[in-house]
């Protein structure tokens, strides 16, 4: 089945499309996809991750066309920081 997978860090964006088995995780798509391999820094066990925006489980079974997120950590309280003038 065809999936998406999607990261971005401070720097760049990346999403990308690939082909996983019928019956795979959330975790063993992002696995296959080599975003970890890509992204050290990335988690899995601390960062939250979702399905088009939407909060999900890694031991979740994938869906066709699915856009798996992977979130970073907050490092800022939004209520402590100022606000930038636009």
């Amino acid at each position: 089945m065809n999936v998406g997978v999607a990261y971005a860090d401070k720097f760049k964006q990346v999403w990308l499309k690939l082909e996983v088995p019928d019956g795979s995780t959330i975790r063993q798509a992002i696995e296959h996809s080599g975003m970890l391999r890509q992204f050290p820094e990335i988690n899995l066990d601390k960062q939250k991750v979702g399905v088009f925006g939407k909060p999900t489980k890694l031991d979740s079974p994938v869906t066709e066309g699915a856009r798996i997120e992977i979130y970073r950590p907050i490092t800022a309280d939004p209520e402590l920081v100022e606000r930038r003038d636009t």
